[in-house]
């Protein structure tokens, strides 16, 4: 079961992610619990593999603003990065930011459970 103190070791700054839910623990976690498995890490990932750097970024993108919004900055970091390459259409090798950015979609979905 999610806690904020298990968010905490985690990594995210729960003090904001609970302050942009006015305070509503509940509302917090219920939304964190949700992130794990939103479907715009597989659009991102399927996107990248498939050179469409524009689906891509709409991925990354809506990533970014729940993953700021919560504060899960785990996860929030690598998203933010990957967002800003594919905003600029950056021809890269997205791989290392793809595996990281699974990684911490893992270890927080293993929290929500």
């Amino acid at each position: 079961m999610l806690t904020i103190e298990k968010l905490k070791e985690y990594g995210a700054d729960t003090a904001s992610g609970l302050s942009r839910c006015v305070n509503n623990e509940a509302l917090y976690l219920r939304l964190t619990n949700m992130v794990p498995t939103n479907s715009a890490f597989k659009s991102l990932y399927d996107s990248i593999n498939a050179n469409n750097l524009d689906e891509a970024f709409s991925a990354a993108h809506a990533l970014k603003g729940i993953l700021l919004n919560l504060s899960i900055t785990p996860l929030s970091e690598p998203v933010s990065t990957i967002c800003e390459l594919l905003r600029n259409k950056t021809e890269y090798d997205y791989s290392s930011y793809l595996s990281l950015i699974e990684e911490k979609r893992k270890e927080l979905e293993e929290l929500c459970n």
